[in-house]
């Protein structure tokens, strides 16, 4: 984008095949929440949000019995034809998982680390360079993640008192904000004197409030060159969390800030998990810094749209494009960046068809029971009858195959 600032990530860190920073596209990465230990349903899950469009997938691995099945899950993917990376997430008792389990640390293709649960006082150089030690002898990547609901006490408080002592001392919020990016890059830091390359290592400063995330994430943007993985953790449930996610990381993203990211929404009970790549894809693909799948443009409604049948054919052919995404990706490359429109009154409904790849302006109260279709901006047919929308998606077909098909990008020669 020519107003988003140069990317402030010169590092780049590879997560299997997947590239983290420098000049690769942002990642968008998603997090099971099965029980690691149940490899099936795990693996089930991982695959799921692979197909969704996740491409590094996060698993919890917090017990023998969870470390013990995430060399069978990588397997149990593999013989599927899922290779998305899986990155461990780890507490409390990462250095021992990993040092018990060696199988579990070479089948995953990064390591989470939270400094602020690595262990207490002495313990914790000794756990976290044990962490740092497999690491470096498994050739693995590290994610060092902070986040402010398990901030490093002992840091927090050392930087409290000279805090109070400061001339110009900052409130308790603003303490604490310094606090997660110093503890951020002091892990770093001696994550390179124990031996992992500064290439290995992705940092993350967590925060649940969108201005407090901004101006954490400028400020370790500033003092740092590693790869940034960005979210707002517990982002909440339904269009809050979607709303919180989004205000705050198109924000730090138009800086040019941010290398990888994950929507952190609260499942609704029984909702698809893979909802939050879903976000997460269409937060990229609407700023204009990738695509992933054709996007429909529809309007909202009002006094002139009085049926309901354009909100159903903007539904139905949105969610038909992303089913056919699988298939389409291998065989035609390009197609994530159609664009289609689904317009329901005369007002704008011809000019923003015109502006799609392929639109559909539907009649709207009182307008003559027809529907013009405009293919690269010219009118091409006319609809109508009871069997618009499976003409339509027939005509979006054919107009995938003729621009998109391999061997050229033949445009105007759609015809119902």
């Amino acid at each position: 984008m020519d107003d988003c600032i140069a990317r402030r990530a010169s590092r780049q860190v590879r997560v299997g095949e997947v590239a983290v920073g420098g000049a690769a596209p942002v990642v968008v990465q998603s997090m099971t929440n099965t029980d690691t230990a149940d490899a099936e349903a795990t693996a089930r899950q991982v695959a799921e949000l692979a197909r969704a469009g996740s491409e590094i997938v996060r698993i919890t691995v917090n017990s023998p019995e969870a470390a013990a099945q995430v060399a069978p899950i990588r397997e149990r993917l593999a013989r599927t034809g899922v290779r998305v990376p899986l990155v461990g997430d780890f507490h409390f008792n990462g250095h021992k998982l990993l040092a018990q389990y060696p199988d579990c640390a070479a089948a995953l293709d990064k390591y989470r680390i939270n400094p602020g649960n690595v262990g207490r006082g002495a313990k914790r150089d000794e756990q976290f360079a044990t962490m740092i030690e497999i690491a470096c002898r498994h050739d693995k990547p590290v994610r060092i993640g902070v986040n402010w609901g398990s901030l490093d006490q002992e840091l927090l408080a050392r930087m409290m008192d000279e805090n109070a002592r400061s001339a110009s001392p900052l409130d308790a919020r603003g303490v604490m904000r310094r606090a997660l990016v110093q503890s951020a890059l002091e892990s770093a830091h001696k994550a390179q004197e124990l031996g992992l390359p500064g290439d290995r290592i992705v940092l993350s400063c967590k925060v649940s409030g969108v201005q407090d995330l901004i101006r954490v994430y400028r400020d370790l943007a500033a003092r740092c060159d590693y790869p940034l993985h960005l979210g707002l953790t517990e982002a909440g449930m339904g269009s809050k969390g979607i709303v919180a996610s989004t205000a705050a990381m198109a924000v730090l993203l138009q800086d040019g800030i941010g290398d990888t990211i994950r929507v952190s929404l609260t499942p609704e009970p029984g909702g698809d998990r893979a909802r939050e790549v879903i976000v997460a894809q269409e937060m990229l693909q609407t700023m204009g810094l990738r695509s992933f799948a054709p996007m429909v443009v529809a309007c909202p409604g009002c006094g002139r749209t009085t049926s309901t049948t354009f909100q159903e054919l903007a539904a139905s052919i949105q969610n038909w494009l992303r089913e056919q995404m699988p298939q389409w990706r291998e065989s035609y490359p390009g197609v994530e960046t159609l664009s289609v429109a689904v317009m329901g009154c005369v007002v704008n409904g011809p000019g923003e068809s015109r502006h799609a790849d392929i639109g559909i302006s539907l009649p709207g109260s009182g307008e003559t029971p027809v529907a013009p279709v405009y293919v690269d901006g010219e009118r091409s047919v006319t609809l109508k009858g009871a069997r618009i929308a499976e003409e339509f998606q027939d005509i979006v077909a054919r107009y995938v195959r003729d621009r998109f098909g391999r061997g050229g990008d033949a445009r105007g020669d759609v015809a119902a």
